[in-house]
């Protein structure tokens, strides 16, 4: 692959870029955590099993992909593979909002995890090493940006006209589909290919390594996931809210967990503590998700959803640092691969599981589970041997 010369950070290739992560995180957010759900159930008559069932194959395939993107990039093109994928994305869209039998509806729902997979991926080749910091934080900023703002967005329309919101979202979906014409195929980095053989090996290394970490890292994305199908079936059949109170609900939290993140990331660095801000974070949220079941007033479930913000910034940075002090320099992309591939079970786990129990025994119940296992969690990693761990990091390395 070809080398692109070095340029400005708000060059032409990146702007287009990010103007594509925009909306497709945009729409990602809206579909899984809003329009699935609620329109899912109210306009398709879907059950919330069938429900969870779909947004689990979303991320199945979505993270299968990403598995063999390194060998599709190796062999196509970066703007046929962007393109092709995003054309996928605009077919599950299309279909989803047409698919009333479950099977249709699952089958969408995969094709759309099909099309998000390789836009990640091609960003990581098109961020230049010199100012991969700056590229990435800005990206990731877009993919907060996008991911919170489109359930907010969703959950407004969608009280207003259900139609409406199912149409801008496939127009969305076309526009960043147009707008992969226009991506060069030149990239900063290539991927490196592994022999599969080779990748074997070295995963079966890591996973003995990092073996204290595997329950907490599957129970916490079990116990998250188990939340999307049902959340927003729970904010109006139990509490009483419409889509427009739900976004409320939704803002809090997230501008808690934007706003606090930083502030808490330095304060874990000050105090050299991860330990206690995971227990203390992981623990607020069981406690703040607990609450939710006692079916508080709409004011109320605002205060607890900023808690569940704050929680989650406390300890998101102490989580990523466990991670980070883990993962030797010689191995950050086999490291990383292997953590996200981990926290995926639990995100294809979750959605099943969580739809499963609430068509059974009822949204509550979920609320509930969850609540046990991010308790269970915070138990765990108060019990967590951490100087033992560092030991045997340092003897892995």
């Amino acid at each position: 692959m070809s080398k692109i010369k070095r340029s400005s950070w708000f060059g032409r290739e990146m702007l287009l870029l990010s103007a594509i992560v925009l909306l497709v995180e945009f729409v990602r957010g809206a579909m899984l955590i809003s329009f699935l759900p609620i329109y899912g159930e109210k306009q398709l008559g879907l059950t919330l099993d069938i429900i969870g069932i779909a947004i689990t194959a979303h991320y199945l395939t979505d993270t299968g992909l990403k598995l063999v993107i390194g060998y599709l990039l190796d062999r196509f093109s970066v703007r046929f593979v962007v393109h092709t994928g995003l054309l996928f994305c605009l077919a599950g869209v299309l279909i989803l909002g047409y698919a009333p039998l479950p099977l249709l509806f699952i089958v969408a729902s995969a094709i759309y995890g099909i099309g998000i997979s390789p836009v990640w991926i091609v960003c990581l080749t098109k961020v230049s090493e010199e100012q991969r910091a700056t590229q990435m934080g800005y990206l990731y900023t877009l993919w907060f940006i996008g991911l919170g703002a489109g359930p907010v967005l969703c959950n407004v329309l969608l009280d207003w006209s259900p139609a409406f919101t199912f149409y801008l979202l496939a127009g969305l979906s076309l526009l960043a589909w147009l707008l992969s014409l226009m991506i060069s195929n030149t990239t900063a980095r290539s991927i490196e290919q592994i022999p599969f053989k080779a990748q074997m090996v070295m995963l079966k290394d890591k996973l003995r390594q990092m073996k204290l970490l595997l329950p907490g890292m599957i129970l916490q994305t079990t116990g998250a996931s188990m939340l999307v199908p049902i959340l927003p079936s729970f904010a109006e059949k139990q509490l009483g809210m419409s889509s427009t109170h739900y976004s409320f609900i939704l803002m809090a939290g997230g501008c808690c967990t934007v706003l606090g993140l930083v502030p808490m990331g330095r304060l874990s660095d000050r105090l050299g503590g991860k330990k206690w801000f995971l227990v203390a974070g992981f623990s607020l949220f069981a406690i703040a998700l607990y609450l939710l079941t006692w079916k508080p007033p709409l004011w109320e479930c605002i205060l607890l959803a900023a808690v569940l913000g704050v929680s989650y910034a406390a300890l998101l940075p102490a989580w990523n640092a466990l991670l980070a002090s883990y993962v030797p320099s010689s191995g950050q992309g086999l490291g990383w691969g292997v953590f996200s591939t981990i926290e995926g079970i639990g995100v294809m786990v979750g959605p099943v599981l969580g739809g499963m129990l609430a068509t059974a025994n009822g949204e509550l119940s979920v609320i509930f589970i969850s609540a046990i296992l991010f308790g269970l969690i915070g138990l765990f990693y108060l019990w967590f041997p951490f100087r033992a761990f560092e030991g045997e990091r340092q003897g892995a390395a």
